[in-house]
């Protein structure tokens, strides 16, 4: 088996509404692999084939282990990936509210290990597959048999006037739209996606900014960047990717890869 990063999307219509894409990370030839992945509006769940987790956020290649089972919340600060030995793993990258249409009663304060989210007969299938095409009609196929439409109409709307109005925003404004309190807001979503409705379209924001330079605009400057998604002054948006990456602007750009056809850069450690 030769090492592959590949991202791909769902083609079941229903499942395409809620997940944003799948990835296949595989290094067969693995000894220690250490990256930092930054903030995001989304949620994941991580399929390691043969894993244990030593500690938050490493993770080490045994034999004789079962598939290991991660969820992470979404994220305010950076998180740093340690990698023991051989990697075989699927991704499945949920947006806001993706992962209540098929799991309930999660716990979004913290990573989640101790869930079955697919059984061992699933993961055995999963694992077995050599393509994508394949990867992808066993992930769709076995998400839809867990399919209970999970409705919000708060938060969704919510989130919704957050990714159309994130360059003028404020929560007070929100409220009186939605016609709740900002306390009753807050917890809501500290209840369904474990931030709080700042910080959400903080996070927002910042992906915002990040998917324009990668993406859409790579010739553009920070002042212009700034400017254009209504920052307060350059300080304010160098302060906010402090925050978010532990790097200014420029060496977050200059030090992170893009992997796959879809949003995921990190930082790879040498």
């Amino acid at each position: 088996m030769r090492e592959r990063f590949e991202t791909f999307k769902p083609k079941n219509s229903l499942i395409r509404k809620y997940i944003d894409y799948y990835y296949l990370d595989i290094k067969p030839d693995n000894e220690i692999n250490e990256f930092r992945c930054f903030p995001h509006f989304n949620n994941t769940i991580s399929l390691y084939k043969s894993h244990i987790q030593v500690e938050k956020g490493h993770v080490k290649f045994d034999e004789e282990a079962r598939a290991l089972q991660i969820f992470t919340p979404i994220r305010e600060k950076v998180l740093h990936i340690v990698q023991s030995g051989r990697v075989h793993r699927i991704v499945i990258v949920f947006n806001p509210l993706g992962v209540q249409q098929f799991y309930r009663h999660l716990n979004f304060s913290d990573y989640i290990t101790d869930f079955e989210f697919f059984s061992q007969k699933e993961l055995s299938r999963i694992f077995s597959a050599d393509d994508t095409e394949t990867f992808t009609t066993l992930l769709d196929a076995f998400l839809e048999t867990r399919f209970k439409s999970f409705e919000h109409s708060t938060v969704e709307k919510s989130i919704q006037y957050i990714f159309d109005h994130c360059d003028h925003f404020t929560v007070t404004e929100l409220a009186a739209i939605i016609g709740i309190s900002r306390q009753h807001l807050n917890r809501n979503f500290q209840s369904h996606l474990g931030v709080s409705i700042k910080k959400f379209h903080e996070i927002v924001l910042f992906r915002k900014t990040v998917n324009e330079k990668l993406f859409e605009n790579p010739n553009r400057n920070f002042t212009e960047l700034a400017y254009e998604f209504n920052y307060n002054d350059q300080s304010h948006f160098n302060k906010t990717y402090k925050n978010f990456t532990d790097n200014s602007p420029k060496s977050f750009f200059d030090k992170g890869t893009v992997l796959g056809t879809e949003d995921t850069f990190w930082r790879l450690e040498p």
